[in-house]
Formats: C-alpha cells, sequence, structure tokens
C-alpha cells in the first residue's frame, strides 16, 4: 500500500524529514509516536500528498502502487480525493452545512450525483450510529459525534487509505475508546488500510505496528 525510501523534508534550513523509509501493507493499522516536533505530522502530509518530499538521490514515493512523484498537481489532487481519506484532531467540518453535507463534500468533489452521495453518506452515518443525526450541523453535535462525521466524510469516496493526525486527542476518554475500537471495525468491514499520528499510547498500542519517530527518522 505505501513505500516509501528516504523521504526528506526541508523547510528553509530547518531539516525535518532526514531520509524516512517505511512499507505498510495493504489493510494494516499503524501508529506512529514521538515527542512533539519529531516529524510525525509533517511525514503524514507527505503520505497524504498535501506536501511534497523534496528530491535526493534514491528516494521514492509509492501509495496503491502509484508513483506520486510523476503526478502533476491536478493529477494528485484527483488522486488525493479517490484514494486518500483524512482524519483531523478538531474534525474540520464546515459549520455552515449538517452533518450530511459535510459528509457528501468529497463526493461532489469527486463528481458524484447528488442522490448516490446522499445515499452512500447516509448508509456511513447509519454505520457510525448516527442516523438521527443527518440534518444536525457541528454546534449540535457533541465532541464524539463530530469525530464520527468526520470518519464518515473521510470514507464517503471508499479510499484505500485511512491518515489521521491526533484523531481522539480532542475527545474524553470514552469517545477516544469508542473512536479507537471504531478504527478496527473499518479494517475489518472494509479492509482500508490506517496510518495513525497520536500521543495516545493506548491507541498506539493496539495498532499491528507501532513506530516511533526521534528527530526525523523511524527509529529501528
Amino acid at each position: 500500500m505505501i513505500e516509501a525510501k528516504n523521504i526528506h523534508k526541508y523547510y528553509g534550513d530547518l531539516h525535518v524529514l532526514k531520509g524516512v523509509d517505511l512499507n505498510i501493507k495493504k489493510g494494516e493499522i499503524v501508529s506512529i509516536v514521538g515527542a512533539s516536533g519529531a516529524g510525525k505530522t509533517t511525514l503524514l502530509h507527505i503520505l497524504g500528498t498535501l506536501d511534497k518530499i523534496d528530491q535526493k538521490d534514491g528516494n521514492m514515493l509509492l501509495i496503491n502502487d502509484t508513483d506520486i512523484s510523476k503526478l502533476n498537481d491536478k493529477a494528485l489532487a484527483k488522486f488525493r480525493n479517490n484514494h486518500i481519506g483524512f482524519i483531523f484532531q478538531f474534525h474540520q467540518l464546515l459549520p455552515e452545512f449538517t452533518a450530511l453535507e459535510n459528509v457528501c463534500i468529497p463526493a461532489f468533489i469527486n463528481g458524484k450525483k447528488q442522490s448516490d452521495a446522499e445515499i452512500r453518506a447516509k448508509e456511513l452515518l447509519d454505520f457510525l450510529g448516527l442516523k438521527e443525526r443527518y440534518h444536525h450541523k457541528p454546534n449540535e453535535l457533541s465532541g464524539g459525534e463530530q469525530q464520527r462525521v468526520a470518519v464518515a466524510r473521510a470514507l464517503i469516496n471508499d479510499p484505500e487509505l485511512i491518515l489521521a493526525d491526533e484523531p481522539s486527542g480532542n475527545l474524553d476518554s470514552e469517545s477516544a475508546e469508542n473512536l479507537h475500537n471504531l478504527f478496527f471495525k473499518l479494517r475489518d468491514q472494509f479492509g482500508q488500510t490506517f496510518v495513525l499520528v497520536t500521543h495516545n499510547q493506548e491507541l498506539a498500542d493496539m495498532a499491528d505496528r507501532k513506530l516511533t519517530m526521534v528527530d526525523g527518522q523511524i527509529q529501528v
């Protein structure tokens, strides 16, 4: 699913990623842990094609057998929308739209008809226990409900890869536990691959593999 070799990233003189190698199989749940500033979120943004690697000899990033470096910006945006789902700590839901509308947005960007998008969005919201929340706006939902809406949005285009950055960092302990268990339920039901950046040791330890980043590299 993911094959990364010799990944480097500079921001000016700051060398954030220092030759990261990474292999993740389809259907794996992999957690990435480490101190703040270790490069976890930068790596996640590169895996999500939100940022680009700095070209070095022998570096490579393949996602779902696609060489990301060969895609122009338009093709990259299409690839991201079709193949990658994102879950963020603060949900990033649009406050003026309902739960149903928020979930549908990536499908609309992907060119799906409104009727088809809404059918799929309702299926996901039902699966996530939000059948009674279709028409509620984010400020009418609890933190846990907002995060489940964000999960549904990440799943709407049936992506093979889900990337989550501190997904339970803004939740109470019960909601966090429910979300953690949900990831494994989703993997078992839909076969997605998950990469989770987290400071939550419980979630990190539940993963199939836990990787530790130290000073821009994955500790071996």
